[in-house]
């Protein structure tokens, strides 16, 4: 792309819209040509670059352009940016996030050329089949620094470079990561092959510029919230003395880091995965720990208001319902109890507060400031902050849209509305919580203050970015002296010169990390593109090849004969023949305009489909399944189980935890959830996944096994055991092979039961009563001998049957004897 065409004359662009900067130009002109990675400071137009090359590859290349955000605020902030600088229709340019309908967004996707979009909802379409990436041609992940483990950027990648005809990614990160480790784990998980920085020290750069001064102001603390630090101190020192007696750790300090504390829970996990029921104790113990520990944080670098909020929670969690052991005997300590009286009575005012009003006084009064942001960690905090702040400047909170531990979150359009009062003047201070430290486009600000340190390089990078871009600029960061404070402060302050270090050596050394990225980035991309289904096999073609001839040898086996061994290896792989897989288990396109609202799905259509409830995406299985050659999935709000994979066959799925969980819980049980799916579909399907079934909530092991017998005997229920999501994921789709192209059926979620036996329909009817469920309804015929005997049975009558009490007969007698209303 020559600059001169990235020149405010160039196709697709705004005249005179965008101002003309030679380091923007020149790494739109490198993003272009590869997958990159752009690295530039924040405030600096990184979104800019981006819309460079998206209007290049529109304009060149057709298709559609995608650009992902990780906020609501942020998609809607880059939404604005691009109509106003591309001549591009606006209802071209569309907004893909939650508070738009799936079939909406199925809908608006074919139409339109640029969509910005939150991640997890492209994950979901893509799962959903609702979308397709084939005729994308730029795809932007802005703060790409969060490509790592399950976040959705991930996924999305690795479905693009598969599927998408014509690739081009741009990543985009003011800081990309704590060391080249991690950026290069952010290249290879994004298939970026491609470097590009840019740091203040290049010329072209350090003009757009200015020196930020930071600084820490250091308070002390009060000898009241002392006190009630040192109570809570001495509680957790109690419990750690029974961590220690466990063996699980060597220290009583109540200080001791994180770090040592996720070294224990391990060591607990480990206890209970063998059985050892003091491990149960330690885990509850060890939660009162981490309780305790976040309620002497607060205390110290927060305020005794957000500690009092605490507590109040925590009272509430204790006296519902359900609540945890940790919990109830945290605030029935003499000690907690203490420290929750000296918080009630505590009528002061944290340092804290006192230093924010002064350094906001001296910035916006003495030096004729016009605009500062104070960020905090606690959102108790930025209320409370608001409250007191508000007596001497013109403040507002800025906070996520969520409603958690009572306090009422901000929609989008609040956000907005904020940020733009905040940029037009209409007031002075902005409290916000860590909601508008990434990439919002915040205006220039004379103060950015840290209510507290962050522990981490890229906040605290991000925070401070939010100052110095048009003048000179101060950040402050409080600490309370003697206080978790100080070393969050000096671990940020020793990451963040790591970070830069790294920075500058990556810009010097961006060849060599560009050739361990590039070569390791096209072995992914290779992977991306090509693979029998995405399950992990390094066969080569020529074992491929014996394996099809296998395939064929025995395709003349009888249906009544059961498919042969290799017949069920061939299923789980998928089939080798793209004419076969086009014509196996194509989905019925009357079937998802149903009466549930499904839209027909936008993505590619043929191929063995799998149905997944919408609340299955918080496992790996629907992404992985999504991702095989010749499997389609499809989402939906399932009434019943978690998967269907043909008309007839149903799954629900349960971890080891979630099964006995659901033994024991009164409102929902797993017999009710699977009478449900056994009067639904011929066959249904429990998966149990996990190894450690029999060492959950230290219950009897005959337990389990007794409603395992249950299912399988009392509800015809085929009860399958799998080792982890993984090993889930092959049997699900072996089973949907297996019934779609072998047997040659749909799928459908609706089910298609065959018609019940006489017995079946008897059974049917008495256990609707009062919810009583099969195995009862089927003991009251059997004691009974009819269904009208049983409706008419006295309630001494019905007592006298195996397996039903007193609360069961009257809810009986109660529904059948009551009148209709």
């Amino acid at each position: 792309m020559a600059t001169e065409a990235a020149g405010i004359d160039r196709p697709l662009l705004v005249d005179d819209f965008l101002q003309r900067r030679r380091y923007q130009l020149q790494l739109a002109d490198a993003a272009a040509d590869e997958h990159t990675l752009v690295c530039l400071p924040t405030g600096l137009g990184k979104t800019t670059v981006s819309l460079l090359v998206t209007a290049e590859r529109l304009h060149e290349a057709g298709g559609k352009a995608l650009f992902l955000a990780p906020t609501k605020p942020l998609v809607q902030q880059h939404a604005d940016f691009y109509r106003e600088a591309l001549s591009i229709p606006d209802d071209e340019i569309v907004v893909f996030t939650g508070d738009v309908k799936p079939d909406d967004r199925a809908a608006l996707w074919d139409d339109a050329r640029i969509v910005i979009a939150t991640p997890q909802v492209v994950e979901n379409d893509l799962v959903g089949n609702r979308i397709s990436l084939s005729d994308v041609t730029h795809l932007t992940f802005d703060e790409c620094h969060r490509a790592t483990g399950d976040y959705a950027y991930v996924y999305i990648a690795e479905r693009y470079h598969a599927d998408a005809a014509d690739p081009l990614v741009t990543g985009m990160s003011a800081s990309p990561g704590g060391d080249t480790e991690e950026i290069e784990t952010v290249c290879e998980n994004l298939g970026l092959v491609n470097v590009e920085v840019m740091t203040e020290a290049d010329a072209d750069v350090g003009e757009y510029t200015h020196d930020t001064d930071v600084q820490w102001e250091q308070v002390t603390l009060p000898d009241e919230v002392l006190d009630i630090r040192d109570a809570l101190n001495e509680v957790i020192t109690d419990r750690l003395e029974k961590l220690k007696q466990l063996g699980v750790t060597n220290t009583t300090n109540p200080d001791l880091s994180q770090k040592d504390l996720n070294k224990m829970r391990g060591q607990l996990k480990q206890m209970m995965d063998n059985d050892q029921s003091d491990g149960y104790k330690g885990m509850s113990t060890h939660a009162e720990v981490m309780k305790l520990r976040r309620a002497t944080e607060l205390v110290e670098t927060q305020s005794v208001e957000s500690v009092r909020r605490y507590f109040e929670r925590q009272r509430e969690a204790a006296r519902s319902s359900g609540a945890s052991k940790a919990s109830q005997r945290m605030v029935a300590d003499p000690k907690v109890r203490e420290a929750m009286r000296k918080a009630e009575s505590f009528d002061g005012l944290h340092p804290k507060f006192s230093k924010a009003r002064i350094l906001l006084a001296e910035t916006l009064g003495i030096n004729g400031g016009e605009r500062a942001i104070l960020f905090t960690e606690s959102r108790d905090t930025a209320e409370a902050l608001v409250e007191f702040l508000s007596a001497s400047f013109d403040v507002r909170k800025f906070v996520g849209q969520g409603d958690k531990d009572g306090s009422d979150g901000m929609s989008q359009k609040q956000q907005q509305e904020t940020l733009d009062e905040f940029k037009a003047g209409e007031f002075e201070v902005l409290v916000s919580t860590s909601v508008a430290e990434e990439g919002l486009d915040v205006p220039e600000v004379d103060l950015v203050c840290f209510y507290e340190p962050v522990p981490t390089a890229i906040r605290s990078i991000q925070r401070k970015g939010r100052t110095g871009r048009q003048a000179e600029g101060k950040v402050v960061v409080l600490m309370a002296e003697d206080t978790r404070d100080e070393a969050f402060f000096w671990i940020s302050r020793r990451r963040e010169k790591k970070m830069a270090s790294q920075l500058a050596e990556l810009k010097e050394a961006t060849d060599d990390i560009e050739d361990s990225v590039g070569d390791d980035g096209q072995a992914g991309l290779d992977a991306f593109g090509g693979g029998s289904g995405g399950d992990g096999d390094t066969e080569s073609d020529a074992e491929v090849d014996d394996n099809a001839e296998k395939i064929d040898a025995d395709s003349d086996a009888s249906e009544d004969d059961g498919a042969g061994l290799t017949d069920f290896a061939a299923e789980a792989r998928g089939s080798e023949d793209e004419e076969e897989d086009e014509e196996a288990g194509a989905s019925d396109a009357d079937e998802n305009e149903g009466d549930d609202g499904v839209v027909a799905t936008a993505g590619v259509d043929e191929g063995v489909e799998v149905v997944v409830d919408q609340r299955e995406l918080d496992s790996s299985i629907a992404k992985d399944l999504s991702t095989r050659d010749g499997l389609v999935t499809r989402l939906e709000t399932l009434a019943v189980g978690d998967y269907v994979l043909s008309d007839r066959v149903a799954v629900e799925r349960k971890s080891a935890a979630d099964f006995v969980d659901s033994m024991l819980d009164s409102d929902r049980s797993m017999f009710e959830q699977v009478g449900e799916l056994s009067r639904a579909y011929a066959r249904p399907v429990m998966v149990v996944e996990g190894t450690n079934l029999y060492g959950q909530r230290d219950i009897d092991p005959n337990a389990i096994r007794g409603a395992l017998a249950s299912l399988a005997v009392d509800f015809d229920v085929s009860v399958l055991r799998t080792e982890g999501e993984e090993d889930t994921t092959e049997l699900l789709a072996t089973i949907a092979k297996r019934e779609q192209e072998t047997r040659d059926r749909e799928v459908s979620v609706h089910g298609e039961k065959t018609t019940k036996t006489r017995a079946e329909q008897q059974e049917y009817v008495v256990s609707s009563i009062a919810d009583i469920g099969p195995v009862t309804a089927r003991t009251l015929l059997e004691h009974f001998g009819t269904v009208e005997a049983v409706m008419t049975a006295p309630e001494d009558d019905l007592l006298e049957v195996d397996g039903v009490g007193p609360v069961t007969a009257e809810r009986i007698r109660e529904v059948v004897g009551s009148e209709y209303e």
